[in-house]
């Protein structure tokens, strides 16, 4: 077996997670620079070997943690991984995995990924071989060192423990300990023996006394025995009476309680119906106080609907006046407007045909202006130019600037058109904007007609909405009403239900219901008392068997229950017992095959998929006529037998019955809570139908509201937008004018380019003619021909000047009566004929609204009217019910209350009855108590008294009492005394005997202890000291080496041994190991033949080797599989460690080592080397070759 695979994480350097594998089975060396961490490398083994860590505190575990830079580390472990093939570890497995883990609050151990406890990890060691009295296959830093420096006796000490003397010690110790108990055990019993002698002698002398005693206390019992036995049967005598009148009494009982439940149930029948009755009136009251509000309500309203009627018949005569002289108006307007557009359409033709003569006039001067220039240039151009060439060079140039002329002309006639076509545009639109205008004002007294109709419709609407509103609040409020009357009567139900049952039970119902319902579980049916019906014969019975099993919750199996009881567990919601139907296996019930014993649960009605449940709990219960036949069939058949008055006889033969509140049955509650619910159920549905269709009519009333000021919007947009209208027609004819104007002007310089287009044209025309030319002077025709031109420019300007004056005029008429009819009589004219109407139409509309309004009132008046006269004839007809049965009420309750006082006068005579009977009871009770007490009678004591009067039974027993006072010191109980104290005799007679042989034993024990133990020591001391001599001249093969032990003087040893026996006498063998005082060493390094030095006189690193070949002696005696040395040859020399290195490799070869070092000869030696190194305060080890771990120890 050895160390296969060494794990560490969080352990002191060694942060993360280390592996160290695979490691060597035979020699293993661990090299690093100094605080690397090669000795935490060691401790972690010692670790989890428990070496040095046995019972850690807080502190120790925390110093054992990780510590440096990053996240705190909370926990560490090393895990050490065993190659177990040799099965020295008895796990039968070939490996075997050890880890121990610490934190701040833990220190546990695991075996194979198994916690296991740390009493069973050390036996598992120390199964394997590493036992806890030769700890050496493990040597720490330091232990070289003491064991160098140790004193012989100190030597001496280790020795014992490794010889294993501690536990001879403790098992004399412990045999000393009992060995004392023996002794003082033996004393007490001595001392109890002669106590037990003399008391016997004592009991012997009061068994003779005790002997005349009871000759004299036989006859007493049988004197008491006959007076005991007379009063027993007196008793019973009295008791038969009493019985016979209880039967009697209950007989009675049942005929007048059978008739008082009857008469309880009409009275809360007619409690009931009395309720609902004054509900009901209450319910009218109601309504009829609301419609008598809405009456005054309405006749208030119509009123001052009355008073606005006439003010509007007043408002309409007023406008219709004043609707005259607006028609008057008109007419006149209508009249100066024909005469204005007669004018105008005169003047019109006579203007266009004036401006066509004044056009034609202007073209034709020019025409004729532009030949006389012609003429008159070509003339000047014979006196301007010598030659022709020069002559035509000018033409052309003047050709080039008329034609560039042209070209802006052109552009300019162009620009023009575009001017025009947007003007008419602009002019158009004006125009269709005016159509609009003017159609818009022509049809808003349609508008206004159809705005003021949707107002009047939206309002008509709201308004019928409104009264549905109000009939639906007073359906709402009826249904409140009713909703909270059934709520009440649904509390007091659950009320008197939860009464039938502890408060637990009650909460738990109700949780149940809400945890099922939250977790929508279909496995869940509800309780028993849900799921059938019964009836009402029957009921008694039903709740007598059922009891609290009514109140199981059933569900379809254990997993739902285990689901709702996990929730009621954490919300703490009461208690409950399910009943899951998986799980319920009733037995089959034999039945007996008669008329007056029929089963129970044949009377249930339930659905099939419950039947276990109902067999369960009624199915060994049948239904008897009388609790005598039940019990009878409960003996027989071994069934439960019941009454319809609900007396039960068990099958264990206890009889159960009595009175029964009939008021708190727990299935008339249920029924009553079910009812209210159902009830509850159906109203609440009504009201939230009644509310839903409150919630739409509100939303219908909100859309009448939004649409009805959005008609009203329309209507005042209407009256509002009029005046703008009038505003924009009279701007858009300023501006059409104003366009119109413009229009013209442009027109005319339209017609102007054009005219100066064709100058233009032509010059460039005659300039071409005259390049064609020679140049010669005007001849006649020419000269002719411009006189007549300048006589008809002269004459047609004349004629020009004439025409535009006319124009003029004409133009200026025309316009004038353009502006009157446009920016006067037609603004005037329109407003005032959209007017007349407009508001005797308004007023009419309102008139007929409020008059329409009227007729709504009124009739609502008569139905309010016809409905208050219905409510007080039904108001009237509930409260004749109503004093009909509180009549009737009253007197079932005065008859309730004869019958009450009359059972109340049987109950008191029954208690009277009871309460002798229990006193006879107890008397009996007494007597036959006093007859127990007398214990076995003789024979004779039944019949010797029989015939002897009570009287001088009485006598004779006096007189036995006083003779029986000379025995009052007389010991009773002598016999049974004696016999016990001779048994406690015998019994401390064979512990006494007993005591002695464990004596015997224990030092015959402590004997071969001694002699053991003084083996052991010996044994070993030899081993070690032949070891020692081997392994010594292995490390230094010149020189030699022992062990000697050191002895007492003679002297000293004598008055030891004196000194012992005036101590204690057992005490004075002593075992001849005491006499031995040290364990010394002596060598030689030289010679094996020169003197040998003791250890006092070697020099360090001699010291050390000697305490190394010691430790190598000690394991040699106990072998452990593997051994972990920490620098053991740090102070050694070199040829020693070469020697050193030389042993651990030959030992190697059979048991696992593993070292820490810093000299090369150990190094060299190994067989696998391991590199620590530290950075960042963190720790790890990595396998690396041997010139790397040579490099480590050499710089």
């Amino acid at each position: 077996m050895h160390i296969k695979k060494l794990v560490i994480q969080g352990f002191k350097s060694y942060k993360d997670y280390t592996v160290i594998e695979p490691i060597s089975p035979h020699h293993n060396v661990i090299v690093g620079r100094n605080g690397s961490g090669k000795s935490n490398f060691f401790a972690a083994i010692r670790f989890v070997l428990g070496d040095d860590y046995t019972h850690l505190s807080r502190e120790e575990r925390q110093a054992l943690l990780h510590e440096g830079p990053g996240s705190t580390v909370m926990s560490a472990y090393v895990e050490v991984t065993f190659e177990n093939s040799d099965n020295r570890f008895p796990t039968g497995k070939s490996e075997v995995v050890l880890r121990r883990t610490i934190g701040l609050k833990k220190d546990e151990y695991s075996l194979d990924r198994k916690t296991v406890n740390k009493s069973e990890v050390i036996n598992l060691l120390e199964s394997a071989g590493f036992s806890r009295s030769n700890p050496y296959y493990i040597v720490p830093q330091g232990r070289v060192t003491s064991l160098t420096n140790a004193k012989d006796s100190e030597r001496l000490e280790l020795l014992k423990e490794v010889a294993g003397t501690q536990i001879y010690e403790n098992r004399r110790s412990e045999s000393n300990k009992i060995m004392s108990e023996t002794v003082l055990k033996s004393e007490k019993i001595d001392e109890l023996l002669e106590y037990i002698e003399e008391r016997l002698r004592e009991l012997e002398e009061e068994k003779n006394e005790l002997a005349a005693y009871h000759k004299k206390d036989n006859e007493r019992r049988c004197l008491e025995y006959a007076i005991y036995s007379r009063e027993h049967d007196e008793i019973n005598t009295v008791l038969d009476a009493l019985e016979q009148d209880r039967t009697s009494t209950l007989q009675r009982n049942e005929i007048d309680s059978g008739a008082f439940i009857e008469r309880e149930t009409r009275i809360e029948q007619i409690k009931s119906e009395t309720s609902e009755l004054q509900n009901s009136i209450n319910l009218l009251r109601l309504e009829k106080q609301q419609n008598e509000e809405d009456y005054t309500n309405l006749i208030k309203s119509k009123a001052a609907m009355d008073l606005q009627y006439q003010q509007l018949l007043r408002q309409i005569e007023f406008s219709k006046e004043d609707e005259t002289s607006k028609i008057e108006m008109l007419q006149s307007l209508e009249s100066e407007i024909h005469g204005k557009e007669s004018e105008l359409t005169k003047v019109i033709p006579e203007y266009n045909d004036v401006v066509s003569q004044v056009d034609l006039l202007n073209q034709q001067i020019l025409s004729l202006q532009n030949q006389r220039r012609t003429i008159l240039d070509k003339q000047s151009r014979i006196s301007q130019f010598a030659t022709r060439e020069e002559r035509d060079v000018w033409i052309k140039d003047q050709i080039n600037e008329v034609s560039s002329s042209i070209r802006i002309q052109k552009k300019r006639i162009l620009e023009l058109n575009t001017e025009i076509e947007n003007i008419s545009e602009s002019l158009n639109m004006k125009t269709s904007r005016k159509q609009e205008i003017q159609s818009a004002l022509s049809s808003r007294g349609e508008l206004t007609a159809a705005a003021m109709a949707k107002v009047s419709s939206v309002n008509e609407k709201k308004e019928n909405l409104i009264d549905k509103r109000k009939e639906l609040w007073r359906e709402e409020a009826k249904l409140k009403s009713i909703t909270e009357n059934i709520k009440d009567d649904l509390s007091q139900s659950e009320k008197s239900m939860s009464t039938t049952m502890d408060r637990n039970t009650s909460t738990g119902l109700r949780s149940v219901k809400s945890i099922s319902d939250r977790l929508k579980l279909t496995g869940y049916y509800g309780p028993l008392c849900d799921l059938f019906t019964v009836d009402n014969r029957f009921k008694t019975a039903v709740e007598a068997t059922a009891g609290n099993s009514l109140f199981h919750v059933v569900v379809d199996s254990d997993a739902t229950a285990d689901q709702i009881l996990q929730v009621m567990y954490k919300e703490n919601a009461g208690r409950v017992t399910f009943m899951p139907l998986n799980r319920l296996r009733p037995k089959p019930v034999n039945y007996p095959d008669a008329s007056d014993a029929l089963p129970l649960v044949n009377f249930l009605e339930y659905d099939s998929k419950y039947q276990p449940a109902f067999q369960q709990v009624f199915s060994k219960t049948i239904v008897c006529p009388s609790i005598e036949v039940a019990s009878q069939y409960a003996r027989s058949h071994q069934l439960n037998g019941i009454t319809l008055s609900g007396d039960r006889s068990d099958k264990k033969g206890a009889l159960t019955g009595g009175y029964r509140d009939y008021k708190n049955s727990r299935l008339d509650a249920l029924k009553n809570v079910k009812k209210y619910q159902k009830r509850l159920s159906e109203t609440q549905a009504n009201l939230d139908k009644v509310t839903t269709e409150i919630d739409s009519i509100d939303q219908q009333i909100t859309n009448c509201l939004n649409e009805l000021q959005k008609a009203e919007l329309e209507l005042k947009q209407l009256e509002r937008d009029h005046a703008p209208l009038n505003m924009e027609q009279v701007a858009i004819t300023q501006e059409e004018v104003e366009i119109q104007g413009s229009h013209r002007r442009k027109v005319q310089d339209l017609h102007l380019a054009k005219l100066e287009l064709q100058t233009l044209e032509q010059q460039v025309k005659d300039f071409e003619e005259e390049l064609q030319s020679e140049m010669v002077e005007m001849d006649p025709k020419d000269l002719k021909r411009l006189k007549h031109l300048e006589t008809q420019i002269e004459q047609l300007s004349v004629d020009y000047n004439d025409m535009n004056a006319k124009l003029v005029e004409i133009e200026s008429q025309k316009v004038n009566l353009e502006y009157q009819l446009n920016t006067n009589l037609y603004l005037r004219r329109d407003p005032l004929k959209m007017q007349l109407g407009m508001d005797n139409l308004v007023d009419e509309s309102e008139l007929s609204n409020v008059k329409r309004t009227i007729e709504k009132h009124e009739a609502k008046l008569r139905k309010l009217e016809d409905a208050s006269r219905r409510l007080d004839s039904e108001i009237q007809k509930f409260v004749d019910e109503l004093q009909t049965k509180e009549k009737g009420l009253e007197t079932l309750e005065e008859k309730q209350h004869e019958a009450a006082a009359k059972i109340e006068h049987e109950s008191k005579l029954s208690e009277r009855n009871a309460a002798k009977r229990s006193l006879l009871l107890a008397r009996k009770k007494e007597c036959n108590e006093n007859i127990k007490s007398l214990g076995v009678l003789p024979e004779e004591a039944f019949v010797k008294y029989v015939s002897t009067s009570s009287n001088a039974i009485v006598k004779k027993l006096h007189k036995i009492n006083d003779a029986l006072k000379e025995y009052g010191s007389v010991n009773k109980k002598a016999y049974e005394q004696y016999n016990n104290f001779t048994k406690q005799r015998d019994s401390l007679i064979s512990r006494r005997e007993d005591l002695r042989k464990s004596q015997d034993s224990i030092n015959e024990l402590t004997m071969v202890l001694d002699q053991r133990k003084d083996e052991a020591i010996e044994r070993t001391f030899k081993q070690v000291a032949k070891n020692f001599s081997e392994i010594f001249e292995k490390l230094v093969p010149a020189g030699r080496g022992e062990l000697v032990m050191s002895k007492r003087s003679e002297l000293s040893q004598s008055l030891e041994q004196e000194n012992s026996m005036d101590i204690d006498s057992q005490t004075a063998q002593r075992s001849s190991i005491d006499n031995y005082t040290g364990v010394g060493i002596r060598v030689s390094f030289n010679s094996k033949d020169d003197e040998q030095l003791s250890i006092h006189q070697l020099s360090g690193g001699q010291k050390s080797l000697c305490a190394l070949a010691l430790i190598f002696a000690i394991q040699r005696c106990d072998p452990a599989p593997f051994n972990i040395l920490d620098e053991c040859d740090a102070n050694l020399d070199a040829q020693y460690r070469s020697a050193l290195a030389a042993m651990v490799k030959g030992m190697s070869k059979t048991s696992q080592f593993i070292c820490t070092t810093f000299r090369p000869e150990m190094v060299k030696a190994a067989d696998t080397f391991y590199g620590v190194m530290f950075n960042h305060k963190v720790s790890t080890v990595e396998t690396i070759s041997k010139d790397e771990a040579m490099k480590f120890v050499e710089g």
